[in-house]
C-alpha cells in the first residue's frame, strides 16, 4: 500500500512538472530550486520534531499519561486533549510529535484524536496572530463556535470504530 502512494505521489510530480513545462524551462528550473529549498528547510525540522517525539515519550510518566488521557479515561480525557491540542503553539512538527509523543506514552487513541483536531482548529496563539488581525473578529469567534464540537464528534467516532 505505502509502495502505491509513492508512485501516486511520483506520478503526480512527473504530472506537475510536464505541466509547468509548458511554460518554460526557466519557470520550471526556479519551481524546482524552490522545491529543493523548502525541502531542505523542512527536513531538519522534521527529524527534530520525531526524534523529540520519541524523547518526550519516554519522560512523559505513563500512569499519570494513562490515567488522565488513556483509553479509559473518558469524556474528561477527551476534554483534557481538546483543551491541550487549543493551547499547544507551534506548527505540524510541534502538534503531532506531542501527540505521537501522547500515544506512545499511553494516550488512548481518540484523545490523541481530539488534541489532533483541536489543536488544527483552534490553536490559540494563530487565532490571536493570524487571524483576529485579518479577519473580523466576530467571523473568527463564529467559527471557533461553529468548530467546537468537532474534536469532541472526532473522539467519538474513534470510539465506535475501535482501536486502531
Amino acid at each position: 500500500m505505502i509502495i502505491l502512494v509513492d508512485i501516486l505521489l511520483w506520478a503526480l510530480v512527473a504530472v506537475l512538472m510536464t505541466a509547468t513545462l509548458r511554460h518554460g524551462w526557466a519557470v520550471l528550473r526556479t519551481c524546482v530550486r524552490d522545491g529543493a529549498m523548502d525541502y531542505l528547510r523542512l527536513i531538519p525540522r522534521i527529524f527534530i520534531g520525531v526524534v523529540g517525539s520519541g524523547y518526550l515519550a519516554e519522560i512523559l510518566p505513563q500512569d499519570v499519561v494513562a490515567r488522565w488521557l488513556g483509553p479509559d479515561s473518558g469524556a474528561i480525557g477527551v476534554a483534557i486533549a481538546v483543551l491541550g491540542g487549543a493551547l499547544t503553539p507551534g506548527g505540524p512538527v510541534v502538534g503531532f510529535s506531542i501527540g505521537a509523543a501522547a500515544l506512545k506514552g499511553g494516550a488512548g487513541a481518540p484523545q490523541v484524536i481530539a488534541y489532533v483536531t483541536a489543536w488544527a482548529l483552534f490553536a490559540v496563539q494563530r487565532l490571536f496572530m493570524w487571524e483576529m488581525p485579518v479577519m473580523p473578529v466576530r467571523l473568527v469567534w463564529l467559527r471557533v463556535a461553529a468548530s467546537a464540537p468537532l474534536p469532541f464528534l472526532a473522539a467519538a467516532g474513534a470510539m465506535l470504530l475501535g482501536r486502531p
